[in-house]
């Protein structure tokens, strides 16, 4: 939003606004804004983190009203300026629209994301807040450009929000909700789209003091086939973008994966090379082990030797000498 400045300063010159009530405060450098064209403002955010909190507490104008949108604009005084950026759900927008035409009809209205992805298309911040009756079939997914296809590489929320799984149809999406509460009580309303960033809608009406010089003011942004035709270009090359984003993320989640299947596979490797070394070392020692009891075996189960013949032919003659003797001196001498 921070890049409306201009048109802000538009609506602070042709009309009186002293107090601005702002929906959806992000980080608050839009309120911030606000407050340097001389506005107080009302900063209305369900879940502030303490950076908001710190921001707006270091700017006086700036005041920090905790709670969802349709419950708080009546708590808080009436604005000469509403900027509703809040929920981009049709169920939200069109309470909110009904509460201020009903209460501020003097006020301006500025609505963001008036057109592509939120104009024919609920979104759902999480936790929802809205009873079922009020959600369409949602996904988190996200929508593609141009036409009515959810995929994971669209406009995807990552868990902030969830999206309406078609677009179109009836109490689906921001526009569609503006144009019903103009059907429904805007006599003297006038709407007109800014076809940029999203789209910035400015609705007031007619007999304010004002309102004419600032739509006039506004025609050549509102009118702009140029502007337009740079918006479609943009959202085509930025979901472009978001898809190149989404096969370069898949890409590296698949190569991560592969890498880390390849070392789990050189793991398991190494664990089986030091088995196999452990194993080649056991077979060693078992191959050792059984050529010792070979060797033994073989060592008892040999033949004696045969005595040298010489031997056998001394012992022999000796033999014959002896009887020869005794057959001679029978007595011994």
């Amino acid at each position: 939003m921070a890049v409306f400045r201009e048109l802000f300063e538009l609506v602070f010159a042709h009309r009186r606004v002293s107090a601005v009530v702002e929906v959806g405060v992000e980080s608050g450098q839009v309120s911030a804004v606000y407050a340097d064209l001389g506005a107080t403002v009302y900063c209305v955010e369900p879940n502030p983190d303490e950076r908001l909190r710190e921001f707006l507490a270091q700017h006086p104008r700036l005041n920090l009203v905790e709670g969802a949108s349709p419950d708080v604009l009546g708590e808080l005084p009436a604005a000469d300026l509403y900027v509703l950026d809040g929920d981009h759900n049709y169920a939200v927008v069109r309470r909110e629209l009904a509460w201020i035409m009903a209460h501020a009809p003097d006020a301006v209205v500025v609505l963001h994301d008036v057109l592509w992805p939120c104009g024919r298309r609920d979104f759902y911040y999480q936790p929802s807040p809205l009873p079922p009756s009020d959600v369409h079939d949602s996904t988190r997914d996200g929508p593609t450009v141009w036409h009515d296809e959810v995929t994971p590489a669209g406009f995807v929320g990552d868990g902030a929000y969830t999206v309406a799984t078609h677009a179109g149809g009836e109490r689906n999406g921001v526009l569609t909700a503006v144009e019903d509460a103009l059907a429904d009580g805007g006599a003297g309303w006038r709407f007109e789209i800014v076809p940029a960033v999203f789209g910035f809608g400015v609705l007031a009406r007619d007999e304010v003091p004002g309102t004419a010089e600032l739509f006039a003011a506004l025609r050549p942004y509102t009118s702009s086939a140029l502007l337009a035709a740079m918006e479609n270009n943009r959202i085509a090359l930025y979901t472009r973008v978001l898809q190149l984003q989404y096969e370069a993320q898949t890409h590296a989640d698949d190569a991560n994966r592969l890498a880390e299947t390849i070392a789990a596979q050189q793991r398991e490797i190494e664990r089986l090379r030091g088995e196999l070394e452990q194993r080649d070392a056991e077979i060693a020692t078992r191959r050792h082990e059984l050529e010792g009891l070979r060797a033994e075996l073989a060592r008892r189960t040999a033949p004696r030797r045969a005595a040298p013949p010489e031997l056998g032919t001394a012992v022999t003659q000796l033999g014959r000498a002896i009887t020869a003797k005794v057959r001679r001196d029978p007595d011994g001498r």
